[in-house]
């Protein structure tokens, strides 16, 4: 699968993130992220990113969690996003939907760095009563994995799910001192 654009939107009605994936070809794959997936997967792929930017493939290992290896994935993930277009419209009419017109809600993602320096990416759907689960997989170039991650940080803000819980909505209200008393 060649991929052409990527898009990772915040569905404000639907509370979820919408990612559309255009190949070559002219089809289109539609996702939907839950705010428990996409947050669980931005430090699993950010590691996964780090991890990559240090092991170039057919490289000596080096370790991605040292300063010099921290330093390396700062500076790969600067260059490709300057390198990056971002601002061409993204094609909204697809020659054909291979998954269905519905998005598949993915309940797992699974990402496999693979030799050639791609990520190898794994999105099932398993819907309670359904015995047919949905899913595919894809090959990402370290420049449209670090493309995603940053349309995912983007979506991510615009979401408002990184942002701390309001004290209000987590602290129960404070009884009424003149409630009601009652005598049985």
């Amino acid at each position: 699968m060649n991929i052409h654009q990527l898009s990772v939107q915040y569905s404000s009605e639907q509370d979820r993130l919408l990612v559309r994936i255009n190949t070559t070809a002219g089809e289109e794959l539609r996702l939907w992220l839950t705010r428990r997936l996409a947050l669980a997967l931005r430090p699993m792929l950010e590691r996964v990113v780090a991890g990559q930017a240090v092991q170039p493939p057919a490289a000596a290992p080096r370790a991605p969690d040292s300063p010099a290896g921290k330093k390396m994935a700062e500076f790969q993930k600067e260059e490709t996003l300057r390198q990056a277009d971002f601002t061409t419209p993204y094609r909204e009419r697809p020659a054909s939907l291979p998954l269905g017109s519905e998005p598949l809600l993915v309940t797992e993602v699974q990402l496999t760095p693979l030799g050639t320096g791609q990520l190898q990416w794994s999105f099932q759907e398993q819907l309670p009563g359904v015995a047919q689960a949905r899913g595919f997989q894809m090959a990402l170039e370290p420049s449209l994995t670090h493309g995603f991650a940053h349309l995912l940080d983007h979506a991510l803000q615009q979401s408002g799910w990184t942002e701390p819980v309001p004290a209000s909505v987590t602290r129960p209200a404070a009884e009424p001192a003149d409630r009601p008393r009652y005598l049985n």
